[in-house]
């Protein structure tokens, strides 16, 4: 427990080194799996605070499946769309840092404040994205402007199907 939360610190502390060590090693796949979860968890957290229990469900589900979305559109930006020179070809290579990279997310349960909810998911979703650069670089170990343009891709797809799925739920 205890690593996984050292992990976790050093995610969200961008530590690109942290990044590169947990892409290498598949026994981290479970921790990422842990860190998207407990991520997800923070936010319909936080969503209580706009919606009630409805908002812990909705929260919980739209960040979940919103950083899943997110996740794959950039693996298949950086694989397909612009691929860079390393032929990536292991998807779990890209899971393991990509799933730390939801460590930042872990402060919208602070959201469940009425008066800081905006703020916080605002800074959450900024500094995941640039949690999510610094784990494409350590997976791609391409250069900086394109590992944005990756991961600025799927984060604009992500903001607006998450902004869709709260405004149906009636949570936005």
């Amino acid at each position: 427990m205890r690593i996984l939360v050292n992990r976790i610190i050093r995610a969200a502390s961008l530590e690109a080194r942290l990044y590169e060590r947990v892409r290498a090693d598949p026994k981290t796949l479970d921790q990422a799996a842990v860190v998207v979860a407990l991520s997800g968890l923070a936010a319909g957290v936080g969503a209580m605070g706009r919606g009630g229990l409805g908002g812990l469900f909705v929260g919980t589900f739209v960040a979940l499946s919103g950083w899943c979305l997110w996740a794959t559109l950039t693996y298949l930006t950086a694989t397909r769309l612009l691929p860079g020179p390393r032929r990536i070809t292991d998807i779990w290579e890209w899971a393991r840092p990509l799933g730390f990279s939801a460590a930042p997310g872990l402060i919208r349960v602070v959201g469940i404040v009425p008066l800081l909810s905006e703020m916080v998911v605002l800074v959450a979703s900024m500094w995941m994205l640039v949690a999510m650069v610094v784990a494409v670089q350590a997976v791609d170990f391409s250069a900086t402007g394109r590992a944005v343009a990756v991961s600025v891709i799927g984060w604009l797809v992500y903001l607006l199907i998450e902004f869709l799925w709260y405004a149906a739920a009636g949570v936005a």
